[in-house]
Order: structure tokens, then C-alpha cells, then sequence
């Protein structure tokens, strides 16, 4: 979420009240960057978007958002001003209609702006549609959301069970016990580590598993439960999951541009995939384990999945969605609920329904808000977070990601900031060098690439973060600070 999360809203990326143990743990959860940018073209003027289709003016309703002009302005910020990323795409819907605001190429080197047809991957929004389906299949009396998971796998599976039996319901609001990822002992690809998990592999890494607390007793954000559902999903439909959220799902919605295969018209429109520095990242293959994070859209499509789910447009879905947001279970953070695939934010007073998604290089979001009916779609293709625009879209009260520019450093100085940081007795940060580049790092987690700002102070481009380093008069750092959303941790070095 951002703080927010990954998933989590944040990685919760988001604004989203996590506390900063927790954040820390999600800015840890994400992939570091490769070396040195190569040059990106100077993003051209948005000039006029291609539209949403359908758009409407009703005068008479007072729109929450900002005014385009401001909207543009954030956008031109990321792209051309900071090139914090490549094509921006920002879409708003509300009862006055729906617009789009947009800068930069889907591929560097190429001179085609995004637009509203841009392709995207989306990452774990996925899981919003693969909750959809859910609730569907749900309301077609196929499954009942109290069903045991086994029911719907291969005959002889055995889930791991404390307390009791794993629920469809459990996985759809990461209260399975199950953990983000499984591994997997067959790496190809570590940049991708389950992209070539076979669905054999993946139910036997699941079995082997041993919860760390009941089943239903606590939230823990889980792509290995998604992934789980969908096979479950796919048993109980009789078919596989792409051609049943094809056929219940997306052709309903008529989001012709979202799917989990790209055709050969729709690569023509797929955006690129681009590290912290901008710098292409490899695209993997087609996962088998596609509940999770396997989709593919544009921002018209999903700007037409939000018209539904805020009654803007008629839709058959519409029970189900309104079943999705009725379940809200607690989580570890207040102001944040688990809802059968979203988030449910409370910020300065405005409830916000939200996901997010993140791959190796590209970042998304979607979220609205009910009271106002207002909502927004974010697409990037870059690593770095876009997840502060959609919240403060939503809460203007909350403050958008301050943007840097990276300095250079002597990279002979970080021999001195490497080294373990105990933040409490349970957990440590540990800070690595790779060649010219720093990172950050909490056990179990991937590594997070730290940008100096100066000597001493460095920054966080997948959230909004700062770490500075505490060093001794021969400049050997003994502690640093992290902060974030004002709020500060500081870590002493035990090695």
C-alpha cells in the first residue's frame, strides 16, 4: 500500500494510517532498481486526452476534485519535471462525468503518448476482479463464502489447518494465515521467483506450510491465498479463470481490454515496464497462478469498473459489488479494513474503497469513494510509487509524495553505512552495497535501493520515505533514522 500498501493499500502504499513498523516492513517488501538511467525523452504536452467514453456534465453537482489544471500539474511532476516515471495515466469519474489527464510515451523511445487505452499491467488489482467473481458465483448459489477451500481442489489435497478449516471467504480477506508468497524450490527467474511455479508445485508449497496463528485470527496480506482462490474458483466454475472472469466478469462490464492473455492488437498498446531508474525491466512469462496478479487493463476500462461499483452506470454486477463491501474485517490498523477483495480506508473523515498493484515495473490503483461518489484510476509504468496520487485525489487532506532528485555520492562512503540496525529486539534492517548501489533490506523481505540526497541522508522512491545515517567522527555510521509521514524510527547498528 502507500502507506496505504502493496497490496496492502500500501503496500497499505498509501496514506493509509499504517503505523511506521508497519510501513517500514512494506517499503522492505518492495524490489530495488537497476543502476544508471538511460536518457528519457522529454515528455511532450498533454494536449487534449483521449477520452473515457460516456462522459457527461451535470452542472448542478459539486465535484470533490481538484480542477484538471492542478490534476495536470501532478502528472507533469512525475514525468517530465521529476521523471519519476515514463507514461502517466490519472483518471477521474464522479456524477459529472470522467476525463483523463496524461504525459510521457508507453515506451521510451517511442513517440506514442499514453492514453485511455493504454495497456497496463495491474498487478493485485487482479484480485479485486477474482473477489468479484467470488461474489458472483457466490449469489448463483455455485459456492457459499463459508465453503472449506479443499472442497474446490484436487482430491487428496490437505491444506494446513489451525483452529479450523481454511474458508473461500478467509482467503478473499487475507485472513487464511497463509503468507504473500510460497516458495518456490524451482527457481528460473529471480527477478520473477513463482512466475514458472507449476499449479502441482505451488498446492504442494501450500500444504507444507505451517500457519503461524489460526485461521481467521488475524490479517496478513496474502497473494499466495489469492492464487489459492483462483484455483478454487476455476474447479467450482468448470472452466479456468481467465474464460470465467471473461464470461461473468469483464464482458458483462464490457472492459474489452482487460484479460490476463494479451492478443496481438492489444501488445500493439501495451505499456512498457521500467525500474526506480527508468531503466526497462524483463516482462515475465504467463503465470498458471493468475488469481492474484495476473491481469492486464487500461484506464478506460477500469474508470467503467468504477462507474458500476458507484452506481454511475446500471450493471448486473451491481449486488455483488455492493455484497463485496458489506464484509469488513479488522486488520492490524484502525483505520483499515479488509473487505472481500479491497481495502476499506477511513482518512480525515472520508471512507475510501481501495486496491492497488505493483509488478517489477509498473504501478497501479484504483479506489472510490462511496459518500461522494467520486473515484480514480492511476496507471504507470514505472517502479516507483503512484500510489499517494489516487488517495489525495480522493482526501485531498492527505499530502502527496515529496519528489528528489538523486545527488551523487562517492560510493567508497557506503562501506561505512553497511551493516545490521536493530529497531527493536525482533527486528532489524540491514544495509547492503551492490556495486555503486545501496540498499535496505528487513529479514525475509526484498531489498528496497536507497538515492542519496547527500552524504548522509538518503531516500525512498517506492514510498515516501527518508533514512539518514548517524555517523562517528571517522564517518563509520552507528544508527539511522527512518522517517515517514512525519513520524520517525531510529535503529542502533549491532554489526
Amino acid at each position: 500500500m502507500t502507506n496505504l500498501h502493496n497490496g496492502v493499500m500500501p503496500r497499505m502504499s498509501h496514506s493509509s494510517g499504517l503505523s511506521l513498523f508497519m510501513a517500514v516492513c512494506a517499503v522492505l517488501a518492495m524490489i530495488g532498481g537497476a543502476a544508471a538511467a538511460p536518457p528519457v525523452p522529454t515528455a511532450k504536452p498533454a494536449g487534449v486526452p483521449k477520452l473515457a467514453p460516456d462522459s457527461t456534465h451535470q452542472p448542478a453537482f459539486e465535484s470533490t476534485l481538484p480542477p484538471d489544471s492542478e490534476v495536470q500539474r501532478i502528472v507533469d511532476d512525475r514525468t517530465a519535471t521529476y521523471r519519476d516515471t515514463v507514461g502517466l495515466v490519472v483518471g477521474v469519474i464522479d456524477p459529472s462525468g470522467r476525463r483523463l489527464n496524461v504525459r510521457g510515451p508507453s515506451l521510451i523511445g517511442n513517440d506514442d503518448p499514453v492514453d485511455g487505452d493504454t495497456v497496463f499491467e495491474i498487478g493485485s488489482i487482479t484480485k479485486v476482479f477474482t473477489a468479484l467473481l467470488l461474489s458472483d458465483m457466490a449469489r448463483r448459489g455455485e459456492v457459499s463464502l463459508g465453503d472449506p477451500v479443499e472442497k474446490y481442489l484436487p482430491a487428496g489435497t490437505k491444506l494446513p489447518q489451525r483452529g479450523r478449516a481454511m474458508t473461500l471467504l478467509d482467503l478473499a480477506t487475507h485472513m487464511s494465515g497463509l503468507p504473500e508468497t510460497v516458495s518456490n524450490v524451482e527457481v528460473t527467474d529471480f527477478n520473477h521467483p513463482n512466475a514458472d511455479m507449476t499449479v502441482d508445485q505451488f498446492l504442494q508449497s501450500v500444504q507444507s506450510y505451517d500457519l503461524p496463528r489460526d485461521v481467521g485470527a488475524g490479517y496478513e496480506y496474502s497473494n499466495a491465498g489469492y492464487q489459492l482462490l483462483g484455483l478454487a474458483l476455476a474447479d467450482a466454475g468448470h472452466m479456468d479463470l481467465e474464460t470465467l472472469l471473461r464470461s461473468r466478469i469483464l464482458g458483462p462490464l464490457h472492459m474489452d481490454s482487460t484479460r490476463i492473455a494479451i492478443s496481438a492488437t492489444e501488445r500493439d498498446r501495451l505499456a512498457g515496464l521500467y525500474d526506480e531508474h527508468l531503466n526497462p525491466v524483463p516482462r515475465p512469462n504467463p503465470s498458471v497462478l493468475s488469481g492474484s496478479d495476473g491481469m492486464r487493463s487500461t484506464a478506460n476500462d477500469l474508470l467503467d469498473f468504477l462507474a458500476a461499483n458507484l452506481g454511475l452506470k446500471p450493471s448486473p454486477l451491481a449486488p455483488a459489488m455492493a455484497d463485496m463491501i458489506k464484509v469488513r474485517r479488522p486488520t492490524q490498523f484502525v483505520e483499515l479494513k479488509a473487505a472481500i477483495g479491497w481495502h476499506i480506508a477511513t482518512l480525515h473523515g472520508i471512507e475510501i474503497i481501495w486496491h492497488n498493484g505493483q509488478t517489477a515495473g509498473s504501478r497501479s490503483f484504483i479506489g472510490f469513494a462511496p459518500k461522494s461518489r467520486t473515484g480514480v484510476v492511476v496507471l504507470s509504468n514505472s517502479a516507483n510509487t503512484i500510489d499517494d496520487i489516487g488517495v489525495h485525489l480522493l482526501d485531498p487532506q492527505s499530502p502527496l509524495r515529496t519528489l528528489r532528485r538523486e545527488v551523487p555520492v562517492n560510493p567508497s562512503q557506503f562501506e561505512n553505512y553497511i551493516g545490521r540496525y536493530a529497531v527493536s529486539e525482533t527486528f532489524a534492517l540491514e544495509v547492503t552495497r551492490d556495486g555503486n548501489r545501496l540498499f535496505i533490506q528487513a529479514a525475509g523481505q526484498p531489498r528496497a535501493e536507497l538515492f542519496a540526497e547527500s552524504a548522509e541522508k538518503f531516500f525512498l522512491r517506492v514510498v515516501d520515505g527518508d533514512v539518514v545515517f548517524q555517523t562517528d567522527s571517522s564517518g563509520r555510521a552507528n544508527s539511522i533514522s527512518l522517517t515517514q509521514d512525519g513520524k520517525t524510527v531510529s535503529a542502533l547498528r549491532v554489526r
